[in-house]
């Protein structure tokens, strides 16, 4: 067998998953990559080599094949090099009972004394286990594939994070990450495809998505309804529960009683029992089912409200880079942007444009809601207040006024759909985009490239996009608000 770090990251990245393994062990061809991993992807280079550029004399093995760099790795490690840049490793061992030839390639080692420190570099912020277990595991691969070639013990494991911090990484000997390949050699080599709950949200960067979510639509697999976790799937699965169908033909009683891993423990399911059951219902029948109210506030004219930010692993702040916002009702008003400038100054900047948006609003209509869909934009106000402030209290009348339509929504209705994000509900609405490919993470990769454009022209043009993206989502959210007056009396 023939295993490398890569196969960790296939295993863990962008969630743990045995069928992907699978399948890419048998070459199985998958989605190229969007317009959002390759940003990652650039960025991650551009990372790299910044690093690579501060470290001085290096010794480059980058263009060299696999073979050849594991030679001369071995002379430069003999030889004492500094600092070696994809250095490669490889080792015959054996894994379980069978021989393995188990191979990697840090992104640098650097002398330290006697021995060397092994070194990556990864844009991500957040370097621990929850998130990203794949980082450390392959660190400590490299660890052990240096120990087995050289005979000494490793300096320590470091990482480079997405701020320019260095992180240390706790290196146990190898035994944890033997294990782990030990694991996905068994995938690996499995007679059938190992069956892998599907995510509508957490699968969608993975280059399965399409192909392993087709399936599950084909075979109604009770993974597709939107209340049922990845660890009430496997449990129900043992039990002979497979299908949507039967998932809504459970006994309600039953399916409270049942206890699902739940963040490191067990939790029963309890309440949620009686709404997955209707959920699958639904889908079972292909029709609403009304379950409630639709609590929405007495206005005659309601703001809607949506923002586009950059999560953590690609902004230092988690940053809010656009703030949109619009009146419909019976007094419709125009699209207000507030948008951060580019310059060390520019999230404050847009930050306080977006408080000088709002007082407009309230100054003209009153204290009329703003309406978002899901409870990003509650969480982003929040941290905007505690980041830059709210001397004129505006920040804190909008969470006041705030209302999140799909909690709303939820309260009332139960639509027969896999997924309650924004662009599959528009859809049942009738509501039709003129930019199909926009997506939050498409404005995200757009933002990336204005960022890093110099003519002011081109980069304007970007902006424009990304602001019509914006205002479409406005539109929407509106059009999802009238749709459901008129589905829940």
């Amino acid at each position: 067998m023939s295993l490398t770090a890569s196969d960790i990251y296939a295993y863990y990245q962008p969630a743990e998953c045995a069928r992907r393994v699978y399948l890419r062990y048998r070459g199985e061809p998958e989605a190229e990559p969007g317009p959002y991993e390759q940003i990652l992807l650039r960025l991650g280079e551009r990372h790299e080599r910044a690093h690579l550029a501060s470290l001085g004399e290096v010794e480059d093995m980058s263009s060299l094949d696999f073979d050849k760099a594991v030679r001369k790795t071995k002379d430069l490690i003999r030889k004492g090099a500094p600092v070696i840049y994809q250095p490669a490793f490889r080792v015959e061992t054996i894994l379980g009972s069978a021989r393995a030839s188990i191979g990697g390639v840090p992104d640098f080692i650097i002398r330290k004394g006697n021995s060397y420190l092994i070194r990556d570099c990864k844009i991500s912020r957040r370097i621990n286990e929850v998130d990203h277990p794949e980082i450390a595991h392959q660190l400590i691969l490299y660890g052990w594939l240096y120990e087995q070639t050289t005979g000494g013990k490793i300096a320590g494991l470091e990482v480079v994070c997405g701020t320019g911090e260095i992180v240390a990484i706790p290196y146990d000997g190898g035994v944890g990450v033997l294990d782990t390949l030990f694991r996905i050699n068994r995938i690996q080599q499995q007679s059938e495809e190992p069956y892998n709950p599907v995510g509508w949200s957490r699968c969608q960067p993975c280059g399965f998505f399409q192909r392993c979510w087709g399936k599950a639509e084909d075979s109604q697999d009770l993974t597709l309804v939107p209340e049922v976790d990845k660890g009430l799937v496997s449990i129900l699965h043992r039990s002979g529960i497979r299908t949507i169908r039967q998932l809504a033909e459970l006994d309600g009683a039953y399916l409270s009683e049942i206890n699902r891993p739940w963040g490191g423990r067990e939790q029963r399911v309890g309440r949620k029992a009686e709404i997955i059951i209707k959920q699958a219902l639904a889908l079972a029948k292909n029709r609403e089912l009304i379950i409630g109210k639709l609590d929405l506030p007495p206005a005659r004219n309601f703001a809607i409200f949506d923002i586009e930010g950059l999560p953590p692993q690609l902004d230092e702040m988690d940053k809010v880079y656009l703030w949109g916002l619009q009146v419909y009702g019976e007094r419709p008003g125009d699209y207000l942007s507030a948008v951060s400038r580019f310059g060390q100054d520019g999230d404050r900047q847009g930050w306080f444009e977006f408080l000088r948006n709002c007082l407009k609003l309230f100054t003209a209509y009153g204290d009329l809601p703003l309406v978002h869909w899901s409870a990003y934009e509650r969480g982003r106000v929040k941290a905007y207040i505690e980041r830059h402030g709210d001397p004129e209290g505006i920040g804190e009348r909008v969470i006041h006024n705030l209302l999140d339509l799909l909690k709303v929504a939820k309260k009332a209705i139960i639509l027969p759909d896999y997924s309650y994000s924004l662009k599959r509900i528009e859809r049942q609405a009738g509501y039709r985009r003129t930019l199909p490919e926009g997506s939050g993470e498409w404005a995200m990769a757009k933002y990336i490239e204005a960022t890093e454009m110099e003519n002011p022209h081109e980069r304007q043009e970007i902006m424009n996009e990304i602001l019509k993206y914006n205002r479409e989502d406005l539109e929407a959210t509106w059009a999802v608000l009238q749709w459901l007056r008129a589905k829940v009396p």
